[in-house]
């Protein structure tokens, strides 16, 4: 099953599309980190949070490339050394987009709520869905489709979650321009690094919506005795 061509068949398309995401991400922030920037991603970010009231979300550095996020359990913003301590555009660019996230939290954005509730159940899909599927072709057809149900809940995080990094983008590009951290001239390399990781989200959407189409059509039929 592993080497199923079938499997990279219906994947192809997105693992292309993941490639060419992740190559785009590299390119574009290496050219917009050449760009010097005002502020330092971590201050960008800072000055978003307060201009929103949000003087209690805190920013901490983390390791790690790219590793950014913002942990709405905690309100805390993380930032990668390359994007807290940059003063570039491309890190003020990232560190704005996390900042959107709290902007959401704050405002109670509805889909940033169902993604941060769907997260156990994707995790849990994640790691047992194959597990799942392949012990029900031994034993039952009823688990095979557990372990596909349980796959669907990535899918659903996954769908779930493109609105929710799509609007973090829209936020920091609208909040450095409201603000005047990024002038005219340079939202260009602001809209450059966001849109190339908002390929990403497309390219694992798209990754989990294929899987979850190969699953049923492979194993929907198929699987051991009935009980």
């Amino acid at each position: 099953m592993i080497f199923d061509p079938l499997y990279f068949l219906f994947l192809a398309p997105a693992l292309l599309l993941g490639f060419w995401a992740q190559m785009r991400v590299k390119s574009t922030f290496a050219e917009a980190e050449r760009v010097p920037a005002p502020l330092s991603g971590a201050a960008a970010a800072r000055h978003i949070l307060d201009s929103a009231g949000l003087r209690n979300v805190k920013i901490e550095q983390v390791g790690g490339f790219l590793s950014d996020h913002y942990d709405p359990r905690h309100k805390v913003l993380r930032l990668s050394p390359s994007v807290y301590q940059g003063r570039s555009m491309a890190a003020v660019g990232v560190a704005a987009h996390e900042a959107g996230h709290a902007l959401q939290d704050a405002t109670h954005y509805a889909p940033l709520h169902i993604r941060n509730a769907a997260v156990p159940a994707a995790n849990f899909g994640s790691g047992v869905s194959w597990i799942l599927i392949m012990v029900g072709l031994m034993l039952s057809k009823t688990v095979v489709w557990v372990g596909i149900a349980a796959f669907a809940c990535v899918v659903f995080f996954q769908l779930v979650n493109l609105p929710v990094e799509f609007n973090a983008s829209t936020r920091a590009k609208n909040q450095l321009a409201e603000l005047g951290v990024v002038d005219h001239q340079s939202q260009k390399y602001i809209r450059k690094v966001l849109n190339a990781a908002a390929w990403t989200y497309v390219a694992g959407t798209l990754q989990a919506v294929l899987t979850l189409l190969y699953f049923v059509i492979r194993f929907g039929g198929l699987g051991g005795r009935d009980e």
